[in-house]
């Protein structure tokens, strides 16, 4: 939610262009740019994300990150040339643009839900939005290629925070202490049960442990321990019964070893779900723009979250990915240090993003 110069920098980009609108401070830091075509057609928006992380980066090229500690690690960037190149030869071609085009470069998708607070800032109206498409960068696939995927196809996320309340003392006198870190190691595993012995084997299940914080030294037992981490499903009905069979482990292992406890349980992201229809635009186009062998259909699902899925439980929509893995670059993952794309996933995406825009 700090992409002021990001946003600054789209602005002037398409200010020089001839929109109806431009909506800027969307959410805070978003931008709507709005197109009347000249032939009848659906109002359709375009969407790209524009946060980066909180990594430093470490590839030594000279497009590097000169902001110490903040990177686009996860190709948001890709995502914003793609669009913006794509909204302004839209713009160019404005008589063949079938209906209304929204060009929506997001704020805050990495953690912030910066779609859904589009949403509550109108993106969805003004012209009422009939359908949505969006884009991802993948070093999973490579570059020329596009994965789509009809269904559910990115994870829910949510995420836990667990305080084990023990008691103290010295480390050579561990009978007299309750230690919060023996449990809490014992939970890392316990937990891994849910997903290997209460969930079925047909629905993924991700149960992490990102963080543990507990003591100050060598030899001190301390009285408190934190555990941090996300929660990733595709069904429902999964989903919503995590809370209830994690805390159940918890409560019996700290009743075991007498220690006390507080479970936080803090809802997420929902699961991406692409509408069957919208999907079939997007392989058209592909195919099209691509050739029928480059548009990798039935794709894979992704255990990470997107907050598009949002705006996919308001209104039918396609996210799909674009390969970015090439012999050289594209080849660590999304949130790396060393993150990187193959820049032909640039052409990929805008030669698919504007076949989309000129699609009814």
């Amino acid at each position: 939610m700090a992409e002021v110069e990001t946003a600054a920098f789209v602005e002037r980009e398409l200010r020089a262009f001839d929109f109806d609108e431009i909506r800027t401070g969307v959410a805070g830091t978003g931008i709507l740019a709005t197109l009347r075509g000249g032939r009848p057609g659906p109002v359709t928006l375009l969407r790209a994300d524009m946060d980066a992380l909180p990594v430093t980066e470490l590839n030594d090229v000279p497009y590097a990150s000169t902001k110490p500690g903040v990177m686009h690690a996860c190709g948001h960037d890709a995502h914003v040339a793609v669009l913006s190149c794509a909204a302004k030869e839209l713009a160019r071609r404005r008589p063949e643009v079938p209906g209304t085009l929204v060009f929506c470069f997001q704020p805050g998708e990495e953690g912030a839900a910066g779609n859904k607070l589009m949403i509550d800032d109108g993106a969805l109206e003004n012209p009422h939005v009939d359908r949505v498409f969006a884009l991802h960068v993948y070093s999973g696939l490579d570059v020329g290629k596009i994965g789509v995927r009809d269904g559910a196809f990115f994870a829910s996320s949510d995420r836990f925070v667990l305080r084990l309340k023990g008691s103290g003392g010295h480390g050579a006198m561990p009978d007299l202490s309750v230690d919060p870190i023996v449990a809490a190691s014992y939970l890392v595993t316990m937990l891994q049960t849910l997903a290997s012995r209460e969930v079925a084997p047909r629905e993924p299940v991700v149960v992490t442990v990102g963080k543990i914080e507990s003591g100050s030294t060598f030899n001190v037992i301390p009285d408190e321990a934190e555990m941090l981490g996300t929660v990733r499903t595709f069904d429902e009905a999964v989903r919503s019964a995590m809370p209830e069979r994690m805390e159940r482990i918890v409560a019996g292992l700290c009743a075991s070893l007498r220690l006390t406890y507080e479970f936080e349980y803090l809802w997420g992201y929902p699961t991406t779900v692409n509408d069957v229809a919208a999907n079939e635009v997007v392989r058209e186009v592909g195919r099209g723009a691509l050739g029928a062998a480059n548009v990798v259909d039935g794709h894979e699902i992704v255990m990470w979250s997107e907050d598009m899925s949002y705006m996919q439980e308001l209104r039918p929509g396609s996210y799909f990915l674009v390969g970015a893995r090439g012999p050289q670059l594209g080849t660590y993952p999304q949130h790396s240090a060393r993150y990187d794309i193959d820049e032909r996933a640039l052409d990929v995406g805008y030669s698919v993003m504007l076949g989309l825009g000129l699609r009814g």
